[in-house]
């Protein structure tokens, strides 16, 4: 697993209207890790529009709104990635990308090539969906989708995604005491794939519907996706600097 794309929701990033600066600092300390291990990092990170309402109160129900709070959100988050990711002796630096950018092969080829050249130089690409120009009909909506595109498109081996869902489980966790974590899966059905969206906090977008749609994507194009907590990493760290699958959830596709 040479080349990791790490996607961290809105969720684990903030709370009670602030950024988790505990869990931002532990997640850059998990990705210093990997880097010193030789790893190219991509990080896709949610939290602008959250980040900007942490510095100002604006409607976010409006896409207005969201696309003002994302515009002020960005560049301070970015700050604080920029300061905590130094603290390692590593530069990071901010790509906006939109649906059309993957639509267009000149402009995946484009961007292809301006994160080849930030990895070939161990600079950490902090990607994150263009809200502020993006439209209704070019956009994804969530960044897990995305992250499953810059994943493929950009030739990773495995999409890790750290969130407030910590695995996959065999029924609702929160409804049934006995569910059981599938720890790995290869095969997801379409009424799977199909539910309602259910995104937990105010901010999020995705909830376990889309991250199962990031697996299935990923798994029909032959590559994998680790699901795990993003409160607790001691899951991801043993998957990906132990090789040791404790807990989270590898989907995996059959011929792997």
């Amino acid at each position: 697993m040479r080349r990791v794309v790490i996607k961290v929701g809105s969720h684990v990033l903030t709370q009670d209207g602030k950024i988790a600066h505990k869990r931002l600092n532990n997640l850059v300390e998990f990705i210093a890790s990997l880097h010193k291990d030789g790893r190219d990092i991509i990080l896709v990170s949610s939290g602008a529009v959250a980040a900007g309402n942490t510095q100002i109160d604006i409607d976010r129900k409006s896409v207005a709104g969201k696309q003002a709070l994302a515009a002020i959100g960005q560049p301070y988050l970015l700050k604080i990635y920029q300061t905590q990711f130094a603290h390692y002796g590593i530069l990071s630096a901010q790509v906006l990308l939109s649906a059309d950018d993957f639509d267009s092969r000149r402009r995946t080829k484009y961007a292809q090539s301006a994160i080849d050249k930030l990895l070939e130089h161990r600079v950490v690409p902090i990607v994150n969906e263009n809200d502020v120009v993006a439209t209704e009909e070019l956009v994804f909506g969530d960044n897990d989708r995305l992250s499953a595109h810059v994943a493929y498109y950009f030739d990773a081996d495995i999409l890790v995604i750290l969130s407030d869902i910590d695995a996959l489980y065999d029924k609702d966790p929160h409804k049934c005491s006995d569910a059981v974590i599938r720890k790995e899966v290869s095969y997801l059905n379409p009424e799977e794939l199909e539910a309602e969206s259910t995104p937990n906090g105010d901010f999020a977008t995705g909830g376990i519907v889309t991250k199962l749609q990031a697996a299935d994507f990923l798994m029909q194009r032959g590559r994998q996706m680790f699901l795990a907590s993003g409160f607790d990493l001691s899951d991801a760290y043993s998957f990906l600097l132990e090789n040791d699958h404790k807990g989270g959830t590898l989907f995996r596709p059959k011929e792997l």
